[in-house]
């Protein structure tokens, strides 16, 4: 086994075995880190896999500061970090077509339509569908919904023309159907 500052050195520089050699070396470490973070065999092999390749992506931009398994952790965490966030909002997203189809489910039984632009609005974010609402429903200004939402007047701007631009392209593909 080589000196671990020696391979680090030999790693940034663009040596492939050295590299490979490191990540041996810290495999099962970081493998056993993950699956104490995660409590999942499977959610902490992937993320060991998906650390290796953003190490070997990432790893002309180590500097040495701390240690290599430190740098490997942080990667590791961060990976988990945005993971916790992307299932949240996978999450959050399932939900929310889960309401439309119950509210366009109750809407139906009650014998009442369902336009076609509540079912477009429905597939805007959530972040998107606010802002058009307060506005074109509701009809407020768009400083008011900037003090509403807490947000810059610019943010809201942007967030409408978007929101528009989608809802164009939904009613447009819907008519094209």
């Amino acid at each position: 086994m080589h000196d671990e500052k020696k391979l680090i050195k030999q790693a940034v520089r663009g040596d492939s075995r050295a590299l490979s050699e490191l990540l041996q070396q810290q495999y099962s470490f970081l493998y056993q880190y993950l699956l104490k973070v995660t409590m999942n065999k499977i959610r902490a092999e992937d993320l060991t896999q998906e650390t290796m390749l953003k190490a070997i992506e990432k790893i002309s931009t180590f500097q040495g500061k701390s240690k290599f398994s430190t740098w490997l952790i942080t990667i590791a965490s961060r990976l988990v970090v945005d993971r916790i966030r992307r299932n949240e909002l996978e999450k959050h997203w399932l939900q929310e077509q889960q309401s439309l189809r119950s509210i366009r489910f109750d809407t139906l039984q009650q014998g009442n339509e369902w336009p076609e632009a509540l079912q477009a609005l429905g597939q805007l974010s959530s972040d998107i569908r606010i802002p058009v609402l307060l506005k074109y429903y509701y009809g407020y200004a768009q400083e008011e919904i900037s003090s509403m939402l807490d947000i810059p007047v610019g943010t809201v701007k942007s967030r409408l023309y978007n929101g528009l631009k989608q809802l164009r392209k939904e009613l447009t593909e819907h008519e094209e159907a």
